[in-house]
């Protein structure tokens, strides 16, 4: 491990170099091998899915796990945007002459080697990889031990064309090991690893965040809520409120509580229950919503439940400002949602809700490094400080000062 450590630094001063044709061409590259090992890559996932049904995974982290044709063509394209994306690295800020006549510029640069820890899915190897690349940065990726197989033979194709290149593999590396130890020594490895995304169960984060030396940006659980508000135009609302929890309920931008307007909920609940019954979801609702529609009784502790799962909890609020308040005693500063064609409204929620990404009118499915126009994302951040959100490859530089003198003195 130290010895991989190592590496990894050595590896970064060549990676931080490298201009943006050449980052571009690899990545280009590394799209077409992961497209032409796709047969290779499916059998490894076939033995990552085989596991998964003999330890009785949930069909949601099944659904995280599977890769399939169309899958990894989504992993390809994903490279070949974040190839296409303006260079990161070398961006002039901002520029100054100071009282001495000294140039001063604030100059984009990579960060250094990143640890991402990451959950069952697989393609997040290839994307994480791709954005550390393209920012200049060396990899060092921890995924699930459910995509044992899968990550190993998508990192290795990426190794692969850098090694063509000319360049180190530990560019793009797997942590050699991924046992809990191992991710305990890495995280307090500060001399050697300059940033770790932690991004999974509650459980990882608070471990991450409470023991690492090295500097965290958390990807913490997507507790999202959507608040359809009085004004709200009804077939939107419930377009949305279906979308935003039933697309795909085992993501983090996936919708976990709907809040209801009183003024709307007797109209409007009993539509929704048809149309989330009708796609298999499981209700739990508020002694309100109960007296409405049929689901099970809501706890306190659904209101902090990330759930994962094609489950949704329903509450009845007064107006707006019961909304927020709830959101902002539950939320976990991921993603909110309000729907509703009240502008005042609409701009209370927006600058009364405090996190990475507030919705008026969208689904919180939304928040999503494609979906943004990145490529792809390391995490989504809900730390404030460095980045907030959708990490892309911007939010995986830092940056220094170059200052041009002429012979000044002080």
């Amino acid at each position: 491990m130290q010895e991989f450590l190592e590496k990894a630094k050595e590896s970064a001063a060549i990676a931080a170099t490298l201009d943006g044709a050449t980052k571009r061409l690899i990545l280009e590259e590394m799209a077409e091998a992961l497209e032409r090992e796709g047969k290779a890559i499916l059998e490894a996932n076939a033995l990552d899915m085989a596991a998964a049904e003999e330890n009785g995974l949930g069909s949601a982290l099944k659904d995280r796990l599977l890769l399939n044709e169309g899958r990894i063509k989504g992993m390809a394209e994903s490279l070949r945007q974040i190839a296409a994306l303006r260079e990161p690295v070398g961006r002039v800020l901002e520029g100054w002459r100071n009282d001495a006549d000294l140039r001063i510029e604030k100059v984009s640069v990579p960060i250094g080697v990143i640890g991402v820890i990451y959950e069952s899915r697989p393609n997040v190897t290839a994307d994480v990889g791709a954005l550390c690349f393209k920012s200049g940065n060396v990899a060092i990726l921890k995924g699930g031990k459910e995509a044992e197989h899968s990550n190993r033979l998508i990192a290795g194709v990426m190794q692969e064309v850098l090694e063509r290149h000319g360049l180190p593999r530990a560019i793009v590396s797997l942590l050699p090991d991924s046992s809990r130890e191992g991710v305990a020594w890495l995280i307090r490895q500060d001399r050697y690893v300059d940033l770790i995304v932690p991004r999974g169960g509650e459980a990882l984060i608070r471990y991450v965040s409470e023991n690492a030396t090295v500097p965290v940006v958390k990807h913490d659980k997507g507790l999202c809520h959507t608040y359809i508000h009085e004004a709200a135009d009804r077939e939107m609302a419930l377009r949305i409120a279906i979308n935003a929890k039933c697309d795909r309920p085992g993501v983090c931008n996936a919708m976990e509580t709907l809040l209801v307007d009183r003024a709307i909920a007797l109209e409007l609940l009993p539509r929704l229950y048809d149309a989330f019954v009708e796609q298999g979801t499981e209700l739990r609702g508020d002694e309100e919503s109960r007296r409405i529609i049929e689901a099970k009784a809501a706890s306190e502790e659904d209101w902090e439940s990330e759930y994962l799962a094609n489950i949704l909890s329903i509450r009845i609020v007064s107006g707006i400002e019961e909304a927020i308040e709830h959101i902002r005693r539950h939320g976990s500063g991921h993603s909110e949602a309000i729907i509703t064609e009240d502008y005042s409204a609409a701009e209370r929620f927006l600058d009364a809700v405090d996190a990475a990404c507030v919705y008026l009118n969208a689904s919180t499915r939304f928040t999503d490094g494609g979906a943004f126009g990145f490529g792809a994302e390391v995490g989504i951040s809900t730390n404030k400080l460095h980045a907030r959100g959708p990490m892309g490859i911007n939010e995986l530089t830092t940056y220094k000062y170059k200052i041009y003198g002429k012979g000044q003195v002080r």
